[in-house]
């Protein structure tokens, strides 16, 4: 986070409140599974594969949408170039989002899942260089791991500017989940529709970005 200027850094905490608000919205819908937290589906995918097989093609089919979307967000990021990839990769976001929201409006649970799957599995390569994930958007383990190794620094007297911001992307998800869980009390439907414009904002926020960089 700390070698992202700021309005890159308020962009990787949009899609991180996105990511947080997407996966509330998929737990409540799929009576809880994951559209974006792929460790937590590891974990249901292990377990019902041991008591109810059955229930494993759940977490196996969010897990396969997501891991499509993270190839097809890598190729079109190559294809776009460093210029334009954010623009272009948050355009795909939204489109996928607005169909996956669409899909939900008429009832089509699934539908919905594997398109808010796939367009999370995207969205993590908005930061990356070099091929490689810079600020992973849609899981917080890592920043919370380095948040902590920045807290023990400080005790120690020490600073990691590596550590910058990672405590805030956490949060930023976390007050996303909060938002679509409750939205979700009132309509998914809502929580649904209210990601997809939301997403619709953060492209905008990139046009606005990669414009003025150039």
């Amino acid at each position: 986070m700390h070698r992202y200027d700021p309005a890159r850094q308020k962009l990787a905490f949009g899609l991180a409140f996105l990511a947080g608000a997407v996966d509330a919205t998929g737990f409540v819908v799929a009576g809880g599974y994951f559209t974006s937290f792929m460790s937590g589906n590891t974990t249901r995918l292990g377990v019902e594969l041991s008591t109810d097989p059955a229930l494993a093609l759940v977490p196996l089919a969010l897990i396969g949408a997501f891991l499509g979307g993270v190839v097809s967000g890598a190729l079109v990021r190559r294809h776009a170039g460093d210029g334009l990839s954010k623009r272009v990769l948050l355009a795909l976001v939204a489109a996928l989002l607005g169909l996956a929201a669409g899909a939900l409006a008429t009832g089509w649970a699934p539908g919905f899942l594997g398109l808010a799957a796939f367009a999370m599995g995207v969205s993590n390569n908005v930061f990356s260089r070099d091929g490689e994930v810079t600020v992973g958007v849609t899981y917080m383990t890592g920043a919370l791991v380095r948040f902590g190794q920045g807290l023990a620094a400080r005790i120690g007297g020490q600073k990691l500017p590596a550590t910058r911001g990672c405590g805030l992307l956490w949060c930023a998800l976390a007050a996303g989940a909060v938002v679509g869980g409750a939205l979700c009390l009132h309509d998914p439907r809502i929580a649904a529709l209210t990601a997809w414009l939301l997403a619709l904002v953060l492209f905008g926020f990139a046009l606005r970005i990669e414009g003025a960089s150039r």
